[in-house]
């Protein structure tokens, strides 16, 4: 039986991975310090004999069971960007800059020792707020290198730099996917991101808050189907080296978004404008071109489906 071995596995989209992986009949590490994850999202595969949880810090040099291991996923980090959230990477700038860059350098060993496959998962934010839309992984992007989303933006590009690195020095066997706006059941309620805040704001029929008009676009791509990009990109034999992008390719206004929330919900939410928060992005959208090609992937649930399944899930919380 082929181990993997899951940083950030209690999160929203880990939680999902690990579950996912294991009904693979593969052996799971989860390796997750809880500061953004939730142990509620992987409390129901502590009964599985194939998952081991490991309540540690990757910023913390460890072995974590190398002979063991075939195959390395790399998605621990805060990601939410909203000031208003505890869970935000705003809120935990060290530790996002920490988990990307040292933590990723000693996942990065841990390949390289027991001769694993690796996958860093980045994020769409190394685009920054792009001049070009859809964004195509060759775009290098519009970021601010010290402004207050800088901790996530730069250290992931921190992330994708030293992951190549290794795999340009030591021929380790590495990718990166960029992964765009995900949602769907996890999404932790005080998360601060689009998703979770309007559709519990509506919910609570309280206002929907909107930051500037509402004309800035994103594309919502469905956990399921991510979760199926990055199995995809880690088990195909074509991706080695490369970088590639996973989501949504439809764009939508979040003026839109919010009035379909409110339509799903039967909400008697109002919309609340307030102040666009700095260097927030205008536009979001992927190519998915090189995906479709290598992956066979794109996604499969459309948008009001997996809403539907979001709000009642948030509904039974």
């Amino acid at each position: 039986m082929e181990t993997c071995l899951v940083a950030g596995g209690g999160g929203f989209i880990g939680s999902h991975l690990c579950e996912s992986l294991l009904d693979e009949n593969f052996r799971v590490i989860c390796v997750d310090n809880f500061i953004t994850g939730d142990k509620s999202n992987i409390k129901h595969l502590s009964l599985n004999k194939n998952f081991l949880l490991i309540e540690d810090d990757i910023i913390k040099r460890k072995e974590y069971d190398i002979a063991k291991t075939n195959y390395i996923f790399h998605l621990a980090s805060p990601a939410s960007p909203n000031l208003k959230s505890k869970k935000s990477y705003i809120n935990f700038p060290l530790e996002t800059l920490l988990v990307n860059s040292l933590g990723t350098y000693n996942l990065l060993e841990v390949a390289l020792k027991s001769n694993a496959k690796f996958l860093y998962t980045s994020t769409s934010e190394v685009y920054g707020d792009p001049a070009i839309s859809p964004q195509t992984e060759t775009y290098f992007g519009n970021v601010n290198p010290n402004g207050i989303r800088s901790p996530y933006d730069e250290s992931k590009r921190f992330g994708e730099s030293i992951t190549m690195t290794y795999f340009r020095k030591f021929n380790l066997d590495s990718r990166i996917i960029r992964i765009f706006n995900t949602y769907g059941p996890r999404m932790q309620k005080d998360d601060g991101r689009v998703v979770s805040n309007f559709i519990n704001q509506a919910l609570e029929n309280r206002p929907i808050t909107i930051y500037g008009d509402g004309a800035q676009t994103r594309s919502f791509c469905f956990v399921s189907d991510m979760v199926e990009g990055i199995k995809r990109a880690m088990f195909n034999e074509e991706t080695s080296g490369e970088v590639i992008n996973l989501g949504n390719p439809t764009e939508k206004s979040i003026l839109d978004f919010a009035k379909l929330i409110i339509q799903l919900t039967q909400s008697s939410s109002e919309l609340l404008f307030e102040e666009l928060p700095q260097d927030d992005p205008k536009k979001r959208n992927p190519d998915i071109t090189k995906a479709k090609k290598i992956l066979n992937w794109e996604p499969k649930i459309e948008l009001e489906k997996g809403i539907v399944k979001t709000i009642q899930y948030y509904k039974e919380l």
